[in-house]
């Protein structure tokens, strides 16, 4: 059987009728910069993400950045983020000539130790970016109250986690702002790049809205130094149209993630564990396993393809020799790095792909 890490077609397959209409209406009404479906969309998803804001740009990445440059994060500035995320959290604070300052993470939940990240606060601290790694969100009460008592703005990294829930709040409504990325294997993907800044703050939102558009705050009239970074008309009515499924994929995630947990029970590998205060949305399935590389070798034999997230953390990549980190710096998110893989995970897997995942894993340790 052929087990794809990701299928983005078969969602397309589901939705072809409403997507193909909401592409030709772009086309027919000409407006391709900033159309009404830009604004259409970041009102729908400023109510589904339970904020007042919500601010389109082109890519996540775009998301994290602004979302410092609206505070002045910039040269002397510490950022505090995790060892164990994508590369594009670090650079987000770098980009803006910040120092990114990396913590390792809990081991059952990956994401952010909240002792080490009070641990890491200098006078030069001036922000924090919690990571809501995997589709989980960060535990956020003790983040922020370690943040209120150093007087830090506090950038929730959403990216990964689209309707995700802390203690029944969608995440992206507990920091100053949020970033979202509309990647396409994202829950709620578009079908080029996109991104979003979400923030319950009016004066913020302002920011990042003449930031995105070359600082304009009219047409020719440039306020700041400004970037391209606008969300394209025609990935915002593809994400309206999806944002109508996403609560219906992402619980299709969550009863794949328990099938997984049900079938790999002393099958070799570590499934992943939920914190009992997230609503988890399975971004991506992560198991812990011995002999990866050979686990994955045998995988793709069968016909199932996986994925590594993240073979290199952060701090051992050569984009960042000035921070001075080295090997054994994070032992946590060392370890992790060296033993995740990425299950299939979609919202359209079929029980019976999940089935021979789990069986091929099994046959594997128990050869």
């Amino acid at each position: 059987m052929n087990v794809p890490f990701v299928d983005l077609k078969a969602q397309y397959q589901t939705i072809a009728p409403e997507i193909d209409s909401a592409i030709l209406d772009v086309v027919r009404g000409g407006g391709y910069i900033l159309g009404k479906q830009v604004t259409e969309f970041e009102l729908a998803f400023a109510k589904y993400s339970e904020v007042d804001h919500a601010i389109g740009v082109d890519c996540g990445s775009s998301a994290l950045e602004l979302s410092l440059r609206a505070f002045d994060i910039g040269p002397g500035d510490e950022v505090i983020t995790t060892a164990n995320t994508y590369i594009a959290t670090a650079f987000a604070a770098s980009h803006t000539g910040a120092t990114p300052v990396l913590v390792d993470v809990d081991p059952v939940t990956y994401n952010m130790d909240v002792e080490l990240f009070e641990r890491a606060i200098t006078p030069r601290t001036k922000a924090v970016i919690p990571v809501h790694l995997y589709g989980q969100p960060a535990d956020m009460d003790p983040i922020l109250d370690v943040a209120r008592k150093h007087n830090l703005i506090v950038i929730e990294d959403a990216c990964q986690a689209h309707g995700a829930r802390y203690k029944g709040k969608r995440v992206g409504g507990f920091g100053h702002a949020s970033a979202f990325s509309f990647y396409p294997a994202k829950n709620l993907g578009c079908y080029g790049d996109g991104g979003m800044v979400v923030t319950n703050d009016p004066q913020v939102a302002d920011r990042i809205r003449i930031m995105r558009n070359e600082g304009q705050s009219q047409k020719y009239y440039h306020d700041v130094k400004g970037y391209n970074s606008l969300l394209d008309t025609v990935q915002a009515a593809v994400l309206g149209v999806k944002l109508k499924y996403l609560d219906q994929w992402n619980q299709a995630r969550r009863s794949h993630a328990a099938l997984y947990d049900q079938l790999l029970v002393n099958s070799g590998v570590a499934t992943p564990k939920v914190a009992s205060y997230a609503e988890h949305v399975y971004h991506l399935y992560i198991v812990r396993a011995p002999e990866r590389e050979r686990l994955q070798a045998f995988l793709k034999e069968k016909g199932v393809f996986t994925g590594i997230h993240y073979p290199i953390p952060i701090h051992l990549q050569k984009a960042f020799p000035e921070l001075g980190y080295h090997a054994g710096s994070f032992p946590v998110t060392e370890k992790a790095a060296s033993e995740i893989v990425s299950l299939p995970m979609f919202a359209e897997l079929a029980d019976e792909q999940i089935h021979a995942t789990a069986a091929a894993i099994k046959e594997f340790y128990q050869a």
